[in-house]
């Protein structure tokens, strides 16, 4: 139960908390900026198509496959984006971190890497996950080079692949392995503190 139960986690740069219905107008602003659905390798959804996202999401919460959190600014509570342990396989103790999008201010800063540390240090500390998985198009350079960043390796590309959205597409694997996340841990507290 512990995989699919819903969490908030609290940094000094970024609160994540549960998704719900009322951060429809943050949701909506933070995508706008940037106008994040206009780029056709990535799945964030228009500021009109929010609501219907929202409820996607917490369907996936319903059925168990799915825990999303909404991502907030400490300093000043402003909701800046959204993210999810999804795919999740309790019995092999394996979760994906996805469905992730930053609104365009918010990305490249302390507050997506404080983000992926305290997630993974929930998935690998409180869960005991083996490992944690992060997936992306072939053709988003911008977020391959996001995960390369936290130290994941690049487990293979699923070549044809379906995408979130039925289409067809070139899907690079990426994880952390539970053996790997002590050094992953100290590398993510460097660039932190190097902030």
């Amino acid at each position: 139960m512990a995989y699919v139960e819903p969490i908030a986690l609290t940094g000094l740069h970024v609160v994540l908390e549960p998704l719900a219905l009322s951060h429809l107008a943050g949701l909506q602003a933070a995508c706008a900026d940037g106008a994040l659905w206009k780029l056709w390798y990535t799945s964030v959804p228009e500021p009109e198509k929010m609501a219907e996202n929202i409820a996607f999401r917490l369907g996936k919460q319903r059925e168990g496959s799915m825990v999303p959190l909404v991502v907030k600014r400490a300093e000043d509570g402003r909701v800046v984006g959204a993210t999810t342990f999804c795919n999740i396989v309790a019995e092999q103790r394996r979760v994906e971190i996805g469905y992730t999008w930053y609104a365009q201010s918010a990305q490249r800063s302390a507050l997506n890497t404080e983000a992926k540390l305290l997630m993974l240090t929930h998935a690998f500390e409180q869960v005991q996950c083996v490992a944690v998985e992060f997936r992306t198009h072939w053709m988003n350079q911008q977020s391959r080079a996001a995960i390369e960043r936290l130290g994941a390796k690049l487990d293979g590309v699923l070549r044809s692949h379906i995408g979130r959205h039925g289409e067809l597409r070139d899907t690079c694997v990426y994880s952390i392995l539970a053996t790997e996340w002590p050094t992953v841990k100290l590398h993510l507290q460097q660039r932190l503190a190097a902030r």
